[in-house]
């Protein structure tokens, strides 16, 4: 197992607070990695949105992201925009994943985030998962929350180009969102692949990280 150290992952952690951001702040992470590990095991746990519409959505979009994967998914039905109120009701799903699972690397929303459904699942991760790598990852919206990213995965132009069209097919729902579209996706995976030498990029933010130089 990689304790806070970044080598091949097996076995993921995905968690969102609502259903699509997994997909947005990490899926051209997702494709890279199931991709390149068929059979890899993927936990994914989404806090709002089971039972209707947007689980649906949810569903058939993290199938794509993870082909070829053991994906386990689980969609519950706190309100949007009221995470923070239904705290011991986020706190028991996130143990409950914990208790299932070992991985090898969480995929989470980042501690700082500016929507406060983010943000207070964020914090429940590093309680939860505190000797594993867990990468952070952003969403860009209204805010201007976006920070300076310690952490990169390079995406091919197929793979971010794929993202894309993921996100465009599997969540009709969003569409009317003014920040929902090609532009703002590939914008920042090229601006992210700038800053590590690549022609796209999604970025993490990493808390801690073990290292192995003489390994």
């Amino acid at each position: 197992m990689i304790r806070l150290g970044a080598g091949r992952a097996d076995r993921i952690v995905a968690v969102g607070a609502h259903c699509d951001d997994i997909a947005i702040g990490a899926g051209g992470t997702l494709l890279t990695l199931c991709r390149a590990r068929p059979g890899i095991r993927v936990d994914a746990l989404v806090l709002s949105g089971g039972g209707g519409e947007r689980e649906q959505e949810e569903r058939a979009a993290l199938a794509a992201f993870c082909p070829d994967a053991d994906l386990r998914l689980t969609v519950l039905k706190l309100p949007d925009g009221r995470i923070p109120a239904h705290w011991e009701e986020a706190k028991a799903a996130v143990e409950e994943l914990r208790e299932r699972t070992e991985p090898d690397l969480v995929l989470a929303p980042r501690t700082g985030d500016a929507h406060q459904d983010h943000r207070g699942l964020a914090k429940l991760m590093t309680t939860a998962f505190r000797d594993h790598l867990v990468l952070r990852y952003e969403i860009v919206k209204w805010d201007g929350d976006l920070g300076r990213p310690s952490a990169y995965q390079p995406l091919t132009p197929e793979v971010a180009e794929e993202k894309v069209r993921l996100l465009q097919e599997h969540y009709p729902s969003q569409r009317h969102r003014p920040w929902y579209d090609r532009e703002a996706f590939l914008g920042l995976a090229r601006i992210r692949g700038i800053e590590c030498h690549a022609r796209y990029a999604e970025a993490f933010d990493v808390a801690k990280l073990t290292l192995n130089l003489g390994g």
